[in-house]
């Protein structure tokens, strides 16, 4: 399987985007769009996969994020400024992860941790979701600079909401970390934009049902 294609970098960067979103929408409203949430946290559980879009348990896993970029990378203005600051602060941080064997090494044995509780509770039970948050608050939170998750303070003081946004944060982690391992970088995401947004738009349609 060849990694490094335009393809695989699109739907990594997708991933970002879901996590992005799915942040958002957990901070302003304590909710989520349920088979995005799902995608997203089974593929911080998916260690071994196929292919990129297995990771995500198919393209149609990464709907909402391959719509987000599409938007976001759509006219001048960036159309969503706390998602592409969420996005863009993930990067960031995975940059630093990755100079801490660590903290990389306390992740893996909290997604094996996670994994195991899954197969006994699925991937949103409430176990899952609280062992992944713990992982993402001793591992990744201890980086600078620490993601702020803006939003209605009645969501943000919930401890099943706050599990939730944490979990998310870990997969938009997994995410940047397959986007690198795809070719991806930033200079190629400058670069290479009309590209990606090419390649977005195919995928889209890929997923979208025709009229």
């Amino acid at each position: 399987m060849q990694l490094n294609t335009i393809t695989n970098q699109t739907i990594a960067l997708a991933g970002i985007a879901q996590a992005a979103a799915l942040v958002q929408q957990l901070a302003t409203t304590g909710k989520a769009d349920t088979d995005a949430m799902e995608a997203s946290i089974a593929s911080i559980l998916k260690i071994d996969s196929d292919s990129v879009t297995d990771v995500y348990g198919g393209l149609a896993g990464v709907r909402l994020g391959l719509e987000q970029l599409n938007r976001q990378m759509t006219g001048y203005k960036i159309a969503n400024p706390e998602q592409a600051r969420y996005s863009a602060t993930l990067v960031y941080l995975e940059q630093q992860l990755a100079k801490r064997q660590d903290l990389l090494k306390t992740i893996r044995t909290g997604v094996v941790k996670a994994q195991a509780q899954s197969e006994h509770f699925g991937p949103m039970h409430e176990n899952v979701l609280a062992s992944l948050a713990d992982t993402y608050h001793s591992t990744i939170s201890t980086l600078q600079p620490r993601i702020m998750v803006n939003g209605e303070q009645h969501y943000l003081t919930r401890p099943d909401v706050v599990n939730k946004i944490r979990s998310i944060l870990l997969a938009g982690i997994r995410s940047v970390i397959l986007w690198r391992q795809c070719g991806g970088s930033r200079w190629k995401f400058l670069f290479y934009r009309k590209k990606i947004q090419n390649e977005l738009k195919s995928l889209l349609a890929r997923v979208e049902p025709s009229p």
